[in-house]
């Protein structure tokens, strides 16, 4: 998957579900990360296999990433994302209803 690397004031809608898809993928790559995912969103692995890619499952994650200043900064880190572009990201998928 590629990397999405732009400035805070480049972001836009499809951008930032970009992000949240990262997220996603950041999150299932350890197991542990998506349990906890699951268990502090209510949500089952069904669940999120069935709104993988939907507006309301990508603010989920970004919001997840948001509530956990080391998650999100090894996040960042690793998928070359602005931290501050998760906030940008997150009132953008709100602002599209998710």
């Amino acid at each position: 998957m590629a990397h999405v690397r732009m400035k805070a004031s480049a972001l836009d809608v499809e951008s930032a579900e970009a992000i949240a898809l990262q997220g996603l993928t950041f999150l299932a790559q350890e197991p542990a990360r998506f349990l906890r995912f699951l268990k502090l969103t209510g949500l089952e692995p069904q669940d999120a296999r069935a709104l993988a890619g939907t507006p309301e499952l990508g603010l989920a994650v970004l919001e997840h990433l948001a509530q956990d200043e080391s998650l999100l900064l090894v996040f960042a880190a690793s998928c070359a994302v602005a931290p501050a572009n998760i906030g940008l990201a997150i009132s953008l998928l709100r602002g599209q209803g998710a």
